[in-house]
């Protein structure tokens, strides 16, 4: 029988980061109802109606409120559908996003 050499094969470690977070963040104008804001940060942010109005208020003394943090995607994809609806409406109302530091 013939003397063979079985060497192991070694698989390389893979690292694995978490995913870089960011921030959604709602921009004050002085057109777009409030109500309506509030409307928007319960539907498209599942927030209560506390949580929405706290959220809406701040932006509207600071001038600007992050409303959540989320991956990428998520990030990008609920701050064009919430600006989205207030265009709809014929609202100026803005959502950014912006990575979280």
């Amino acid at each position: 029988m013939p003397d063979i050499t079985v060497k192991p094969v070694i698989k390389p470690e893979l690292k694995v980061e978490r995913p870089r977070l960011y921030k959604v963040i709602l921009i004050n104008d002085d057109y777009t109802p409030r109500e309506f804001v509030t409307r928007v940060l319960k539907a498209e942010f599942r927030m209560t109606e506390d949580q929405a109005h706290a959220v809406m208020y701040t932006a509207h003394t600071r001038g600007l409120c992050v409303v959540a943090v989320f991956t990428k995607d998520i990030a990008e994809t609920k701050a064009t559908r919430a600006t989205d609806a207030g265009r709809a409406k014929g609202y100026p109302l803005q959502f950014i996003t912006e990575p979280e530091e």
